[in-house]
């Protein structure tokens, strides 16, 4: 049996539901972490609902947080997070597929608004999904396997980049890299640098993918 994601969820204000943006966290926290996000991006987006999941794994560190795969393993970097995303990807296409039906909407009507490893989770399936999501969002995160992108992909959907210039955690030039995977395999991305900012997510960069999304879910 697949297993089911759950975790918070949020109507439109305007009580009229026409788009979904659905948040995805980062490793060791929980979909509570992003949920409020939800209040100031309705503002900008009042037609949509939102929906913020717990990844499908307890964090290998402790606490109460989620992992969407584990990052203790013998194996490279690299490795580990392709094998991860692959491993997790069933489970929140799944998920996906149960938000829309809530909503009685099509994929065409989604945005995906990623933080670190939601990030990578939600290029990864977002760009693999068919028909594709309206947008991509990814906060302080990074194109899990880019050689396999232009081969894979479903879709070209809209992706906004944002990353601080002074991240601790996912370096800032992951950046780069992650928009010449884009690029790469013919996947329209803008990006946006916060001088100074580590990894979080500031109120210009949530104001600028609030317009974003706003954009493309209008376009």
């Amino acid at each position: 049996m697949t297993q089911l994601l759950d975790g918070a969820r949020r109507p439109a204000i305007s009580g009229k539901t026409s788009s979904l943006v659905v948040l995805l966290h980062g490793y060791g926290a929980d979909g509570q972490d992003l949920f409020g996000l939800a209040e100031p991006l309705s503002a900008v987006l009042p037609d949509s609902a939102f929906a913020a999941p717990n990844a499908p794994e307890p964090c290998e560190m402790g606490g109460p947080g989620f992992q969407w795969f584990g990052l203790m393993n013998a194996q490279g970097w690299m490795e580990i997070r392709e094998h991860g995303a692959d491993q997790a990807a069933p489970l929140l296409v799944a998920y996906l597929e149960a938000e829309l039906a809530r909503y009685r909407l099509d994929a065409s009507r989604l945005a995906l608004v990623g933080f670190s490893q939601g990030t990578m989770m939600a290029l990864h399936v977002g760009l693999r999904m068919a028909p594709s999501p309206a947008a991509i969002v990814g906060f302080s995160g990074t194109l899990v396997a880019p050689a396999r992108l232009p081969a894979e992909k479903s879709g070209t959907p809209p992706v906004l980049l944002v990353h601080g210039a002074a991240d601790p955690v996912v370096p800032f030039t992951q950046l780069a890299i992650s928009e010449t995977g884009l690029r790469e395999a013919e996947v329209p991305v803008e990006t946006l640098v916060r001088p100074g900012l580590g990894h979080s997510i500031d109120e210009i960069g949530l104001r600028t993918a609030a317009l974003f999304v706003r954009r493309t879910l209008n376009t």
